[in-house]
């Protein structure tokens, strides 16, 4: 079958190298690339590096809402196009473009968490499992019906990082399923009465507000992790927390609490950290910190 893959970041490389192996990408679309650290030096996307290494035309247009852009596209005469994270509207002229139409590999059990952040958001609201369902694309937002789910269980260790990227190997794996199954499957509408939505992060979010019960805290740590990374200020300083447990001992809430560790007061329980980072620091066990630094018994 040919395909235009159409992806940007890490979570979309799974799902081009499977395709690559069993089906003919005669393109690749993706962000382009970027101006990034302190030398403002351009990085390519994790999805054009590998797909430059197979030596896959690549291209890289800021929006695909023009007609010639519409036309470039329709002119790959491909069977299907293929989304994964790509990042970009796409108008319907290109959803349309091609026979068998377009597919996504969303990260969530669709309906519920349609949107930006699947991933975070399903670890943040104490979801015991999430997973991939490949899914028509149409102009509606997530909104497409649904080919095939797969889960994933999600437990006390579960993290942004680390469901990312089973999630990009399951998603690898059901595209290539959904595909070779594609003229068998009849796909599912989706329930609008239990759809919801995974809001983009935003930074802001990952200030700790311990005025909140510890264990939507740790969710938040859990699945904020490794970004964009909660965190508390101490005496002007950023200290990013990586993994915490739930303790049950009450106190002012942002009180440092007595005792070894550090475990700080929430609006129910307290938070027992056990991996932190100090700015600019590699990030350490607690007790690595604290035989050479020392939180005073203050309110945060």
């Amino acid at each position: 079958m040919k395909i235009v893959f159409m992806g940007t970041p890490d979570f979309a490389v799974p799902s081009l190298e499977a395709l690559c192996e069993k089906h003919e990408v005669v393109c690749v679309y993706c962000q382009a690339p970027k101006e990034a650290g302190r030398g403002q030096k351009i990085i390519k996307s994790p999805v054009q590096v590998f797909a430059e290494s197979r030596g896959i035309e690549v291209r890289t247009p800021k929006s695909l809402r023009n007609t010639e852009e519409q036309e470039k596209f329709v002119a790959l005469g491909a069977d299907i196009s293929v989304v994964a994270a790509y990042g970009l509207i796409l108008p319907k002229a290109v959803i349309e473009a091609f026979p068998k139409g377009c597919l996504n590999v969303h990260g969530s059990l669709l309906p519920r968490w349609r949107g930006a952040a699947p991933i975070q958001r399903s670890i943040e609201a104490g979801d015991d499992k999430t997973g991939i369902t490949i899914m028509q694309v149409v102009e509606a937002l997530d909104a497409g019906a649904m080919y095939k789910k797969g889960e994933i269980v999600i437990d006390q260790n579960t993290t942004g990082g680390s469901l990312h990227d089973d999630m990009a190997k399951l998603g690898a794996k059901l595209i290539i399923e959904v595909l070779e199954e594609l003229d068998n499957i009849t796909p599912q509408s989706q329930d609008e009465s239990l759809v919801t939505y995974a809001s983009k992060l935003d930074k802001a979010e990952a200030k700790l507000d311990f005025s909140l019960p510890a264990e939507v805290l740790e969710r938040k740590i859990r699945a904020f992790n490794p970004y964009p990374g909660c965190y508390f200020e101490y005496e002007g300083e950023r200290f990013k927390v990586l993994r915490a447990n739930v303790w049950a001992k009450s106190g002012m809430a942002g009180q440092i609490l007595e005792g070894e560790g550090l475990k700080i007061a929430c609006g129910k329980d307290a938070l027992d950290i056990l991996e932190i980072q100090r700015q600019g620091k590699k990030a350490m066990a607690i007790a690595d910190l604290l035989r050479g630094f020392g939180f005073k018994n203050v309110v945060l």
